[in-house]
């Protein structure tokens, strides 16, 4: 087993070196090496360990020491991957340690460690008492490694030694000694509370000293291990249930008189409110332990500094990372074996102490894991505790080691002490199989939360925009690129693994492509088409799961390209000349968007300088007005009722007042007073529907459904029923029901794409292809399908109607003086432009729809017009 663990720990290191090697995908890299040091010193320490031990222990238990060792040589590694300086510093204390070893089992020359444990029983008051004195030091000469934080080291000169470290085994050695003295049994409290009077004004002194220094998971271990131990020497559940009453009562008094206490318990319950600030440390250990998967990202491979104190509190959240979960199960496994060999230790003796010190010591090395195991884990609130064995520190490290040659010296039993009386036989398997039961259940149990951050929540909790090793990722790995329909790029990454970066060569799409930052997360359709741009999709399995074990990383992303056509993007962006508004133009036979266009725009090259502004700007260009700007469609509507009321087309309409146009209208027909923006049409085709004939035909038209469409988009609520019909149509409140319609401008291009279509409305398309690695360039699928709104007759008369004297397109105006929408308390009114391709046309069937955040039909007419012309014509 000590070949094993020496043969993991040297592929883990040889793993280490070649980490960089193989996160920048070159030979050319500087390697690590300092962290071997380490390693050759475990080596050292396990060989001399054993040989030791098999001269003086040869009837030792054969699994503590490889165990041990394993968890051991593990955390040192880890520690010398996170930071050089303290691994050295922790290999430093394992040299320590080893000679200590040495010194302790050759001075020790009696049976199985006798004189050891004989020490530590006659003079229980005297070892406890001076931890106390020790522990009570720190309040006046207490220091604090990091500079800043509670004092709860003593030491100088860049050595530091914690006293509430060792003040638990000395606890342990204390009750074990008192409890076998005493052979208390189970009886009423009455009777009980006399015996363990002692046992409670030491342990209070040391409780009293722990919650003055505010370390308080230490404290919290103190009154489990007094439970369990008293537990263990009376046989009485009574002190179990009283323990874990009092821990409860401690939590809820500490939640009350310690912020720290209260930061914690709040981050534990819900720490996806803050994930910034107080539960900043959780919310990154969780997302650790997604990162890692099953498999992890390979030594060396992941991000574990990004989670602070990584190399103490949460050093499993980092192993974790980089081990996946198989290596989170392997070192619960560990512990379930120490369990395992404690229980057998301690139901093999006749002697209390031994048996009582033994279980203490187990309970302490095992319930002191699992609680921050636990708590690294979200399964319990942070206590801020070491991890036994695997955490960097010293003092932790000396007293786990120490504990384990107690442990070690407990199992090599002497002839003739093993229990032989049925009855202490069955009363003590069944206190040894509680206690370790209830060790081996909180293994389990983080061993299914560990299961559950790093598979079933792992893939979720890696798209927050709050995970910063996706950025880490962009780094190291070339990020696929947003493509126009003729290839040219809209985003692109470029430079050598480790200094990659990403690039916007057209910026003024800024709110459709969006942006993926370190600092400002994602937007637009960098996010929404993460997936292919970062390799996560598109590739065979085969392919990734290799990349992730070479590399711990996806393969490069894949390029993905748009229906856009950057010529027309360009005109459209300059018609607008970066006043509010937006544009949308779209074919209307297969939905692809050929440009959209939301003003004013921002420079997503430039977002870490000009983030503030574009914040508090009034004007929001950071709002993508095409797919998620409500603007109240006005006259608009009147071409869609009368589509559907073709009897209304073929009868005469006197207007009586020009003054509610957009503009002037050429003739008094039906089709050129909508095609101007009249409103008494409109109030006319509007009094002749009812409401639920309106609401069916604005449904089918797409206006109560956000477009499926790859950046986020926004609608109107269907309502259950209209009272005021003229009020709604035109963008007013409904006062009885409070409904309001107001459309998006790339809404208004797909029912446009109805008429110029037929009368069938087409499902919007933006993302056309991805370039996959083994069949190349392949088409997306579209959803959904498109749905027949109007008959083709239907929608040609219509089409006809608007076009007036121009034979070549058809168009309809809207303009008003205030609306119900984003940004409107600023504005100036709304002008609308619709406009399409006629049923005679050759080419690509077109519809545009343009709006301006002002009351400018003319303009908005010129724009909508160039445009669909320039469309029409290359």
């Amino acid at each position: 087993m000590l070949i094993l663990a020496g043969v993991f720990l040297g592929i883990y290191s040889l793993a280490l070196t070649l980490a960089n090697a193989a996160r920048l995908r070159s030979w050319q890299v500087e390697y690590r090496w300092y962290h071997w040091l380490g390693f050759l010193i475990w080596v050292a320490w396990v060989w001399l360990a054993h040989r030791e031990l098999c001269r003086r222990l040869p009837e030792r238990d054969p699994f503590l020491l490889p165990a041990a060792t394993l968890l051991a040589g593990w955390g040192l590694l880890t520690v010398w991957r996170l930071t050089t300086g303290l691994g050295l510093r922790q290999s430093v204390w394992l040299l320590v340690i080893g000679l200590v070893y040495l010194l302790l089992m050759r001075t020790d020359n009696s049976q199985a460690g006798g004189k050891l444990l004989a020490y530590l029983r006659r003079y229980k008051y005297v070892w406890l008492t001076s931890g106390l004195i020790l522990t009570a030091a720190t309040l006046i000469l207490g220091t604090n490694p990091m500079g800043s934080g509670p004092r709860l080291w003593l030491g100088c000169c860049g050595f530091y030694f914690q006293p509430s470290e060792p003040l638990k085994l000395l606890l342990i050695v204390y009750l074990a000694a008192y409890l076998a003295d005493r052979q208390v049994g189970s009886s009423s409290p009455r009777q009980l509370l006399p015996l363990l009077a002692p046992t409670l004004i030491m342990t209070g002194l040391a409780l009293l000293l722990l919650v003055v220094q505010r370390d308080l998971g230490t404290a919290a271990i103190f009154i489990v291990l007094y439970a369990v131990i008293v537990f263990a020497g009376t046989g009485d559940h009574r002190v179990l249930i009283f323990g874990f009453l009092v821990l409860i009562l401690a939590a809820v008094v500490g939640y009350g008189l310690f912020d720290v206490v209260e930061q914690r318990i709040d981050a534990w319950i819900n720490p996806w409110l803050d994930p910034s600030g107080h539960s900043y440390q959780i919310v990154q250990s969780l997302l650790a332990v997604a990162n890692g998967g099953l498999l992890g990202r390979g030594p060396g491979m992941g991000s574990p500094s990004l989670v602070p104190i990584s190399q103490s509190d949460f050093i499993f959240s980092a192993i974790s990372e980089e081990s996946g979960l198989l290596g989170a199960l392997a070192m619960l496994a560990i512990l379930a074996l120490l369990v395992n060999r404690g229980a057998r230790i301690a139901m093999r003796t006749n002697d209390p102490f031994r048996r009582l010190l033994t279980i203490g010591l187990v309970v302490h090395l095992v319930g002191q894991s699992i609680l921050i195991i636990g708590g690294n884990l979200r399964l319990f609130p942070l206590t801020g505790v070491t991890l036994p064995f695997v955490s960097y520190g010293g003092s932790s490290l000396l007293v786990s080691f120490f504990e384990l040659l107690c442990l070690l010296f407990l199992s090599a039993q002497p002839e003739g002490v093993f229990l032989t009386q049925p009855d202490k036989l069955k009363a003590q398997t069944r206190v040894n199989l509680l206690l370790s039961g209830g060790l081996l259940l909180g293994l389990v149990a983080a061993a299914f939360t560990a299961g559950w951050w790093g598979l079933v929540r792992g893939p979720d909790l890696l798209t927050r925009t709050d995970n910063p090793r996706r950025t880490i990722d962009d780094r190291f790995v070339l990020r696929g690129s947003i493509l126009d329909q003729h290839d040219r790029p809209l985003a692109l990454s470029a430079g050598q693994p480790g200094d990659i970066t990403r690039h916007y060569p057209y910026p003024a799409l800024g709110p459709l492509i969006g942006y993926t930052d370190p600092v400002y997360g994602q937007a637009g359709l960098e996010a929404s088409l993460d997936p292919y741009l970062r390799g996560l999709r598109g590739y065979p399995v085969l392919t990734s799961w290799w990349e992730h074990v070479l590399y711990g990383s996806p393969p490069p992303g894949l390029n993905v390209r748009l229906s856009l056509d950057l010529d027309l993007q360009t005109m459209a962006d300059r018609l607008l000349r970066g006043d509010p508004g937006a544009a949308v133009l779209i074919n209307a036979q297969t939905g692809e968007i050929l440009a959209m266009s939301s003003s004013p725009s921002f420079d997503a090259n430039e977002l870490e300088s000009t983030w503030q502004s574009l914040v508090n700007d009034p004007y929001a260009p950071l709002f993508d007005r095409a797919a998620m700007g409500l603007y109240p469609p006005g006259s608009l509507l009147g071409i869609f009722l009368l589509a559907d009321r073709q009897q209304f087309a073929s009868t005469p309409f006197a207007i009586s007042d020009v003054k509610h146009c957009a503009l002037t209208p050429m003739n008094t027909s039906w089709g050129a007073l909508l095609a101007a923006g009249c409103r008494e049409p409109l109030m006319k085709l509007v009094q002749s529907s009812s409401a639920p004939e309106l609401i069916n035909l604005l449904d089918e038209l797409g206006f109560y459904n956000a477009p499926a469409f790859p950046v986020e988009t926004l609608s109107s609520t269907r309502p259950d029923q209209i009272s005021g019909i003229t009020a709604y149509i035109t963008g007013t409140v409904d006062l009885e029901t409070g409904a309001v319609l107001n459309v998006s401008p790339l809404q208004m291009a797909i029912a446009a794409a109805t008429l110029s279509n037929g009368g069938l409305r087409p499902a919007p398309r933006l993302v056309v292809s991805v370039n996959t690695p083994q069949a190349g360039w392949v088409m997306l699928p579209v959803d959904p399908q498109p749905d027949q709104v109007f008959t083709s007759l239907a929608a040609n008369n219509l089409t006809k109607a608007l076009a007036g004297g121009d034979q070549s397109i058809w168009q309809v105006m809207a303009a008003g003086d205030k609306g119900v929408g984003y940004s409107w308390e600023a504005s100036q009114g709304y002008a609308w432009y619709v406009g399409g391709t006629l049923p005679e046309w050759q080419g690509v069937p077109l519809a545009i729809a343009v709006i301006l955040e002002e009351n400018d039909p003319v303009r908005v007419q010129e724009m909508g017009q160039s445009l669909l012309q320039a469309a029409m014509h290359q």
